[in-house]
């Protein structure tokens, strides 16, 4: 059974079962706490919370979800995947146990002929949580289940809930025996290895409160509504069912590791180190591939920092494995053919893709050839030293800075004979992720409660007005303050108001929110922000500017109109310059994410090398083109496959439901899902004047654009500008760069003039300074206040001059000066001074502690400095007292 023909299995089961098939959500979540969808039932969070009341009362997914948090186990257990799916089966207060049970039992044991699953029941197996009897009842009634294997287990392997206040339940597993050889009976208790889960039935029917750790909270009541929320795990069932090993053997992941081996010419299956290689190669192949089908681009930072990591999980692996060329091409091809069955979109999006990963490819293997020759050196070091061991902190430098695994650090030391202080390493590791996990509690803190939006939510959505009318009458519906649901809000204070229709655009698809004002009888608030806080409501950040606003009152939304124009002009000149950057570079240069206000836009775009001015211009030059053509400016709302079918672009990281909003400019000359304010003819945009053109990342760049009367202003500057140096330089305008290359060369070949004249003089200072050495017990001492030096290498280079010209004796130099208008010290110690323990980094730290800063250096030089300069003297003292008597 091949895991496309599984996964369609699934969804027609639970179709003819009044299950609403909802198509999987993107691997970018959009859950605010969550970088990825982690498990199948995160887009349905809201329904199940009863956040936002659910739109069928049954439903059933094959969800995409990525999970990082075990990335060093893949492959090495059968198990562990980066990218999986997730078929699920959901009620929204419909059925519940018993219908849940039946479902699973009939899908599992049904033969494939009748659209089962085909297991034998003798090797099925179920766990359920210890004080569940109802659950072992159905189970033994349902499904006929012997009651040896049906087995209790506590909170911590059979209880689900967020983490958080909320829903949860007890929940039930089921196991498959893989037999014997893989392991002691006894069922999943004694042997998780033989015994394997593939599916889970959650049975949510409490609100839990006081939640201290997963098995360790407080059951407030039942739910008025139980939900049913199940899992089962598509890579597991397929290598069940395909009679394979392990998840990296399916006919989705095992073609890349085929390929993998063949490019290293080790055969899979002989030894297992390389075995393990070619599974991390499969798996992390494909959940990049993934990854970047949902628009997600390589990066230092969030979801982009894990697609970069498992690129370069990816190369590393097989430079393990003995080569060292760029192998992307081959196996993301591989890849997409084994994927392209059950998500088409990874062929349709593929140039991008492979644009994306090759050229990451071609970087790292250069930042592991750097890599290598910063660890040459550290191994270098380390033998000079007479020691054996690489400090921890030199592989976590080459880990964190340079993007160098710690597998290859490994690797490398071996063959160079030295061990790894793996201790220290990993103690820097662990204090990094402990950061991190802390800083991402904090933000899951902060972000996970909305269920004071619920009730709110449930009254229906908030009505946007505004894309045609600027001012509504509206009741308020509800008011927050400080995270409570309150009654009244009085002047002074900031509060959320809920409204029950809006001309006030919250923000979303990278518009920033409008301005505005609400009002009412006996109250003005002004608007500080709008956002979505759930999918459906509009929230009104405010300041209460006069009277007080209580719940049911009437009021009035009025967005400030000079900013919505300004905004409508932003938005619209994003769309046209889009639609310019892929007719001058391309389809593949695709919008990866914007920003718009009043005045203001960028939009960075797939492209991995900067755009020359002539492009740049170019690019410019088509959307004013466009506003002066005056393209009439539509808007469409209509389901998403007729959006598509019509060449609607949908931006990756947006969201979309079943119906969408198609904003056509010029009809299809620009044609775009969008939920933005926009103009009503593109001249009404004005002018676009293109400011920036820059960089961020490897493989996006970004354009920044200033619109309408801030495009002018800008203009208007630089005329200005330009008209003041044509008169200070008495040159006509065309003649100007030409002027200014001549007078920058000018002003170049001063500055080396000058450079030499002053070189010379300090070299004639040499040697009165010298002849100024007075003895100190074994050694001759210059130093001297040399007052104000253009830099610190003028400085440093009268030391060396006067430190060489004091010959081989023992000799110490000290000379201090004022450098851009603070102190600086810089003390020389030659051969034999330093064969007699003098060290010139403790001197030029102890005379910069004088100076009021700090210092040191090599033993034969180093450098200090401070902010006061009459202590100059005084820190010349401390270099001589800090000599050996």
């Amino acid at each position: 059974m091949q895991t496309a023909d599984l996964r369609q299995r699934w969804l027609d089961y639970f179709a003819e079962r009044g299950h609403t098939v909802v198509p999987s959500a993107s691997l970018v979540s959009d859950d605010p706490t969550l970088m990825f969808t982690v498990a199948g039932m995160v887009p349905f969070i809201p329904y199940l919370s009863g956040l936002i009341p659910a739109p069928y009362p049954r439903a059933t997914s094959v969800q995409k979800c990525i999970r990082t948090l075990d990335i060093e186990e893949v492959g090495k257990t059968t198990r562990h995947g980066t990218f999986f799916q997730m078929a699920g089966n959901f009620s929204f207060g419909d059925y519940f146990k018993e219908q849940a049970i039946s479902f699973a039992w009939e899908l599992l044991t049904k033969s494939e002929s009748e659209g089962g699953l085909g297991f034998e029941e003798r090797d099925l197996w179920v766990t359920v949580y210890e004080e569940d009897d109802e659950a072992i009842e159905l189970w033994k009634r349902v499904a006929g289940l012997p009651e040896q294997r049906i087995q209790r287990l506590g909170k911590a392997d059979n209880y689900w809930h967020t983490g958080q206040p909320g829903p949860g339940g007890p929940c039930s597993e089921i196991y498959f025996d893989r037999g014997a050889k893989y392991g002691a009976e006894g069922g999943p208790a004694a042997d998780d290895s033989r015994y394997l889960e593939i599916w889970n039935l959650v049975f949510m029917q409490y609100l839990l409160d006081d939640v201290r750790s997963k098995t360790d909270f407080s059951v407030v009541r039942e739910l008025p509504k139980k939900n049913i929320d199940t899992g089962l795990g598509v890579e597991r069932v397929a290598f069940l069912k395909q009679g394979v090993e392990n998840m990296y053997e399916i006919d989705q992941v095992r073609p890349v590791l085929d390929r993998a081996a063949e490019i290293s010419g080790r055969p899979y299956g002989r030894d297992h180190g390389d075995d393990v290689r070619m599974r991390v190669v499969a798996d992390h192949v494909r959940s990049a591939l993934m990854l970047m089908a949902d628009g997600v681009t390589p990066s230092n930072e969030g979801r982009g920092y894990i697609l970069r990591r498992l690129l370069r999980r990816s190369v590393r692996a097989m430079r393990l494995l003995g080569v060292d060329v760029a192998t992307f091409p081959e196996l993301f091809t591989t890849s997409r053919d084994a994927m392209k069955a059950a998500y088409p979109e990874v062929e349709k999006s593929y140039d991008r893709i492979a644009r994306l990963a090759y050229s990451e490819e071609e970087n790292f293997l250069g930042t592991l050839a750097s890599g290598t020759s910063i660890l040459d050196l550290a191994v270098s070091k380390t033998r000079e030293e007479g020691r054996r061991q690489l400090p921890g902190d030199t592989a976590f430098l080459l880990h964190d800075t340079f993007g160098f695994p710690i597998d290859l650090t490994l690797e490398m030391a071996e063959e160079a004979g030295l061990t790894v202080d793996r201790g220290a390493f990993d103690a820097l590791m662990a204090e990094q992720r402990n950061k991190a996990k802390a800083d991402a509690k904090a933000k899951k803190t902060a972000l996970a409660d909305l269920s004071v939006y619920s009730d709110f939510r449930a009254l229906g959505e908030t009505v946007f007005t505004g894309y045609d009318y600027l001012q509504t009458e509206t009741r308020v519906l509800g008011i927050i303050v400080d995270g409570e649901s309150v009654s009244r809000a009085v002047a002074g204070q900031t509060a959320e108001v809920i409204l029950a229709e809006t001309s006030l655009y919250a923000e979303s698809g990278g518009q920033e929110a409008d301005a505005g004002t609400i009002v009412g009888a006996g109250f003005e608030l002004d608007v500080l922000d709008v956002q979505k806080p759930v999918k459906g409501l509009v929230s009104h950040r405010v300041e209460v500017r006069t009277g007080e606003v209580a719940v049911d009152d009437a009021a009035t939304t009025i967005v400030d109109p000079d900013w919505r124009r300004g905004a409508t002009q932003a938005h619209s000149a994003t769309h046209l310059i889009h639609a310019a950057l892929r007719q001058v570079l391309g389809p593949d240069a695709h919008q990866s994410g914007s920003y718009n206000k009043a005045g203001y836009m960028r939009l960075d775009f797939g492209w991995n090398q900067a755009l020359s001015p002539e492009t740049r211009s170019e690019i410019e030059e088509i959307a004013n083109v466009a506003i002066r053509r005056d393209l009439p400016v539509e808007t469409r709302v209509m389901p998403l496959d007729e959006a598509k079918a019509l060449g609607a672009m949908a931006l990756f990281g947006e969201k979309y439901g079943e119906t969408v909003r198609v904003v056509d400019i010029g009809g299809p000359w620009s044609r775009e899902l969008c939920a933005g304010t926009h103009v009503s003819s593109s001249a009404q945009v004005g002018l676009v004047n293109l400011v920036s053109e820059s960089s961020v990342g490897s493989t996006n760049r970004r354009v920044e654009a200033l619109v309408g009367i801030d495009a002018f202003r800008e203009l208007a500057t630089e005329r200005a500008i330009v008209s003041q140096l044509t008169s200070n330089l008495k040159t006509p305008r065309e003649q100007l760069p030409d002027r200014i290359a001549e007078l920058l060369s000018s002003l170049k070949a001063a500055e080396k003039r000058i450079a030499e004249f002053e070189s010379a003089a300090l070299a004639q200072r040499v040697p009165d300074l010298a002849a100024s050495a007075v003895r100190r017990g074994d050694f001759s001492v210059v130093k001297a206040d040399v007052g104000s030096l253009g830099s610190s290498d003028d400085l440093r280079s009268l030391v060396t001059s006067v430190r060489a010209r004091l010959g081989s004796d023992a000799a110490v130099v000290a000379l201090a000066g004022v450098v851009g208008g603070k102190p600086s010290v810089i003390v020389a110690a030659n051969d034999a001074a330093r064969d007699r323990g003098v060290k010139a980094g403790p001197l030029a730290k102890a005379a910069a502690g004088v100076l009021g800063g700090g210092g040191g250096g090599k033993d034969d030089l180093a450098q200090g400095g401070g902010t006061n300069a009459e202590a100059i003297p005084a820190a010349l003292d401390a270099v001589v007292d800090g000599l050996p008597n």
